[in-house]
């Protein structure tokens, strides 16, 4: 059985949920490890025939780690097949949701020597309950900017399309089925 790598880095956890629905169109077809890098997270490609990277923003840039990783591994990733999904709440304006679109996202791609075989942006969700004061403050600031949601008392405000999530699976799926 083909042996995939499903590796992220999350905030507040919606990452981690969006892959989480994910693996759950790869299995019985595949052998899936989800695995959430750290700093200290060590990873041989060796033993992949596919990866799956997905990573949030905070405050307009993605994981150091991450980037860190795919700086250190681009050879390989770009061996093997792959996808990256960004997660960001900007994702959840129509003119802002697909990689190239994006602004965070096609920085970020423009950055790395490693090119995704298929690529995706999902918009994330705001958890005000959560964060501490300074966080809280300066992320309902900029989606008043924004005009987002400022509901501070709202335990969650998710703005992820499952569906959206559902098809870039299948295409995932289709990917490392060929």
């Amino acid at each position: 059985m083909t042996k995939v790598l499903l590796l992220y880095t999350t905030h507040e956890k919606q990452t981690l949920k969006i892959m989480q629905r994910i693996k759950t169109h790869l299995e019985g077809k595949c052998d899936c490890d989800l695995i959430e890098l750290l700093p200290d997270t060590k990873i041989d490609l060796g033993n992949y025939k596919a990866v799956l990277i997905g990573c949030s923003i905070r405050y307009g840039f993605y994981s150091k780690t991450m980037k860190k990783f795919i700086d250190a591994n681009y050879q390989q990733l770009n061996a093997l097949k792959t996808g990256f999904f960004g997660v960001n709440v900007v994702a959840r304006k129509p003119n802002k949701n697909t990689p190239e679109t994006n602004l965070y996202t096609k920085k970020f791609l423009v950055k790395i020597a490693w090119q995704p075989t298929i690529k995706a942006v999902f918009a994330g969700a705001l958890y005000y309950p959560k964060y501490n004061w300074f966080d809280r403050n300066m992320i309902r600031f900029i989606m008043w900017l924004g005009k987002g949601d400022t509901d501070v008392t709202k335990e969650v405000i998710e703005y992820t399309n499952w569906t959206k999530v559902d098809e870039f699976a299948e295409q995932f799926v289709e990917l490392i089925d060929n």
